[in-house]
């Protein structure tokens, strides 16, 4: 099995920052797109950021600028640095991952999420 921790969340105030981590463990044997989504109270959870193995990103247009994703192929672990923080992206991040676990077999995970709140 393919776990996927989140850290990093918390309570920020307005303007400020935070890196989210997702570290996956397990039986990897390797690891294609990894992403962070979000879900707001009362709302769909939404794409916030992806990226491939080869580091092409994408992001959703809303938040292009002012949040960065990287990941560390050798720690099977993706970042998400969150800047100029405003109230709206007070949600639980998820991290998505698609791993394969065998030369055959793949599927997405999904982290537990870790919750952001933006606040003064």
């Amino acid at each position: 099995q393919v776990q996927l921790v989140e850290s990093g969340g918390g309570l920020v105030q307005p303007g400020g920052s935070l890196r989210l981590s997702c570290a996956a463990s397990g039986s990897i044997y390797s690891i294609n797109a990894m992403g962070w989504y979000r879900q707001a109270p009362g709302k769909e959870r939404e794409l916030v950021a992806r990226i491939t193995s080869g580091s092409s990103t994408n992001y959703a247009d809303s938040l292009k600028g002012r949040f960065t994703i990287s990941r560390d192929n050798a720690k099977n672990t993706v970042y998400l640095q969150m800047n100029s923080l405003k109230p709206e992206d007070t949600a639980v991040y998820y991290c998505n991952a698609f791993v394969w676990t065998t030369k055959y077999n793949a599927m997405d995970y999904w982290g537990k999420g870790t919750l952001v709140t933006v606040s003064s």
